[in-house]
């Protein structure tokens, strides 16, 4: 790697004997006290690091962790690392901000810490940034020390999960009727999948990570189709099709925050930009329904939106095979 160094103007300096994550954490120091970088804007993550100075991983991870350790740099849910906003506060505290926590000294290091730690983590960056070398060099601990709290990092992400679903536990005395139950069972689990992007993609339906927190959700949907007199096969059909519809959905919201990151623009703004293209190959022809989609004019894309359109159908369509008639089925306009 090249010993050079960006000075607070932006120029290249050459630099002796200095190691390489802190050549790096030089040049974006240069880069945010020389204002190309402003608080707010993101900085390079760890993977656009090992690609741009040609380092390890695990240096990277060390470059924004040195970063953060200066207050240069904070990690935002769905965002990534960005700038710090190192302005004097107002004798009137505002607000906080939302941060991701700072890791625990090693000698108070719990395994809930940890956990706590790579949940915020995976919140801010994305599951591929927790990692156990990250993890540890966080909390000031050598590699194999994490592994006093964790076997493994399918072990971590076990753990996160679990802990994700017991943030906001389900209702002990849930409403009245099976509609209103799976209603109430689907929309909390899409917003823990709102509130940890990650988490969507790293469920699955044929591999279930058996979690305890996670697992009473599925409890709440299986007690809230028992009245209805379904054999257990068609209750896990109904349980696993909700799911599914709640899981596809939302690993939107991974995607969405990684494109985001990415190419620095919103869905509106990537929208917005794919209209020629779009209108490129409308021309072509071949397309007559498609071009119709162009007439409308305040169509929500949103995944909420989408989630709430389709929630309340496949309710009333999975419902509608029950055989018990002691549950009404709450009606929906389109099949009225």
């Amino acid at each position: 790697m090249v010993s050079e160094r960006e000075d607070g103007r932006g120029v290249l300096v050459r630099v002796s004997g200095e190691a390489p994550y802190r050549q790096i954490v030089g040049q974006i120091r240069g880069r945010i006290e020389s204002g190309r970088l402003r608080p707010g804007d993101r900085v390079p993550s760890a993977r656009q690091i090992t690609a741009e100075w040609g380092v390890a991983l695990a240096t990277a991870t060390k470059v924004l962790a040195a970063l953060r350790t200066e207050g240069l740099v904070t990690a935002v849910r769905g965002v990534g690392t960005v700038v710090a906003d190192r302005t004097p506060a107002p004798a009137a505290p505002p607000a906080r901000r939302e941060r991701r926590p700072r890791a625990e000294p090693a000698d108070t290091t719990t395994r809930d810490q940890v956990i706590r730690h790579a949940l915020a983590l995976a919140d801010a960056e994305g599951l591929d940034a927790v990692s156990m070398r990250r993890l540890a060099a966080e909390h000031e601990l050598p590699t194999m020390g994490l592994y006093r709290y964790v076997r493994g990092k399918d072990d971590l992400v076990r753990m996160m999960v679990d802990a994700a679903f017991a943030e906001a536990p389900l209702p002990s005395v849930p409403p009245r009727g099976a509609y209103a139950q799976l209603e109430l069972a689907a929309r909390h689990l899409w917003d823990i999948f709102r509130r940890h992007p990650w988490l969507a993609p790293t469920m699955s339906i044929t591999r279930p990570e058996f979690a305890p927190h996670g697992m009473r959700y599925t409890e709440f949907v299986l007690a809230a189709l028992a009245p209805l007199g379904l054999p257990m096969t068609e209750m896990m059909h109904v349980n696993i099709s909700l799911f599914g519809f709640v899981r596809g959905l939302a690993m939107g919201f991974e995607t969405e925050a990684q494109a985001a990151q990415h190419t620095g623009m919103t869905s509106d703004e990537w929208m917005q930009r794919q209209g020629e293209l779009f209108g490129g190959i409308i021309g072509l022809g071949g397309f007559p329904m498609v071009a119709r989609i162009a007439e409308i004019d305040d169509f929500d894309l949103s995944l909420d939106a989408v989630f709430d359109y389709g929630l309340p159908r496949l309710l009333d369509g999975l419902l509608r095979r029950a055989p018990s008639t002691t549950d009404s089925v709450k009606k929906v306009p389109f099949l009225s």
